[in-house]
């Protein structure tokens, strides 16, 4: 079933006429939307692919590349936004990484693709309460996009995430006929490896899994256009990645996912896993990174998230927890974190909700304790 279900979203979204277009063209056919979660669990079509099945080191630079001997792979960014203008902006730009079979087959063909990239742009306007959101995709072949094994550049089209220089800062742009952005980003923290070491399991079986590590906060500068005004912008980011083979089990429906930077110099992410009958699966894992960049491991049983309030989609009819509350008692954090926006879903290929959130002290909502992004997936109507 999953297999028949990449395969339908896959050769929509890739068709021979959509490859040869150039960056911005009329809307590609309708593509039969999926749930970013059920992509995400095993299936005999896994078969060929490395596995990740325990703790390894990371080496850097060389792990901010592409790992292609695994079968899914993303790197994605998210942060906040001040510009010169006084307006305040939320982003995001996520690179997926989808592998078609584990091994290349000899074609004479330029077209022959064994991986495509997906990638999402998206901007929250927190002044006109406006979200834009925009999805571009293509094969890996006719340098319509790509993703480096030795070094840290992933681009389709225009969009890019580098590496730039030894003082391991990158640089992201991102275009569309509404926004460009243009950052620089300088980490300020460490790299702090997820889970287990950076082995994040997601189900007691063997193999779901992925190593995964956080720059939990970057210092960002950079530029923003929208239409013919162009402003300075400065903030700070998130950047994940993460790559795997297979990461959730048959009873799981999704996850519920945020990245926190709080104004005292803490950050604080976590991601509860959620069965299908509703319960937090164990393998649920997160971190709270101290501003020295110590960082504390967090199971389960170390923060505990309760929905506050649920927001409708208008467009997928998909009900999401748009409010929380996070508790952390061994840190003294009791947090309500609030969409900036309740409207931040994504609802093209992949179906999610992805969006800036405020951070709040519980007791006292009017205190501001930073600022962050919220991952939803795998609900329903």
């Amino acid at each position: 079933m999953l297999r028949r279900r990449w395969a339908r979203l896959w050769l929509g979204l890739l068709g021979l006429g959509l490859a040869g277009l150039p960056a911005w063209s009329p809307p590609a056919p309708p593509v039969a939307p999926d749930n970013i979660a059920r992509v995400l669990r095993e299936d005999a079509s896994n078969a060929g692919f490395t596995r990740v099945l325990g703790p390894r080191a990371f080496a850097f630079p060389r792990d901010h590349a592409a790992h292609p001997d695994y079968r899914h792979e993303w790197w994605y960014v998210t942060g906040h936004l001040e510009a010169s203008d006084g307006t305040r902006q939320g982003f995001q730009l996520t690179f997926f990484r989808y592998a078609l079979s584990p091994r290349a087959v000899a074609s004479a063909s330029r077209w022959r693709a064994q991986q495509v990239l997906l990638a999402h742009f998206a901007l929250t306007d927190e002044v006109s309460v406006r979200f834009i959101h925009h999805e571009r995709r293509a094969r890996v072949a006719l340098g319509l996009a790509g993703a480096s094994d030795t070094v840290g550049q992933i681009w389709l089209h225009d969009w890019r995430l580098e590496q730039t220089g030894a003082a391991g800062g990158w640089h992201l742009q991102a275009s569309a006929p509404d926004a460009t952005l243009t950052l620089d980003l300088q980490p300020r923290k460490p790299v702090v490896p997820q889970g287990e070491q950076g082995y994040s399991r997601k189900s007691a079986t063997p193999g779901n899994a992925s190593f995964y590590y956080s720059l939990p906060r970057l210092a960002v500068t950079g530029t923003l256009q929208r239409g013919d005004r162009r402003v300075s912008v400065h903030g700070t980011a998130w950047l994940d990645h993460e790559w795997g083979t297979s990461a959730l089990g048959a009873s799981q429906a999704g996850w519920d996912w945020f990245a926190l930077q709080l104004h005292d110099g803490r950050e604080l992410s976590f991601y509860r896993l959620r069965e299908v009958a509703g319960s937090a699966d164990p393998h649920s894992r997160g971190v709270l990174v101290h501003p020295r960049g110590e960082a504390r491991p967090l199971d389960l049983a170390a923060l505990q998230m309760t929905p506050l309030r649920w927001w409708r989609s208008p467009v997928t009819g998909i009900r999401y927890p748009v409010a929380w509350r996070v508790v952390c008692a061994a840190e003294g954090l009791d947090l309500r974190l609030e969409a900036v926006l309740d409207a931040q879903e994504w609802p093209g290929s992949l179906r999610y909700w992805e969006g800036a959130v405020r951070v709040s002290d519980y007791a006292s909502p009017t205190q501001n304790r930073g600022a962050g992004y919220l991952e939803l997936t795998g609900y329903t109507r």
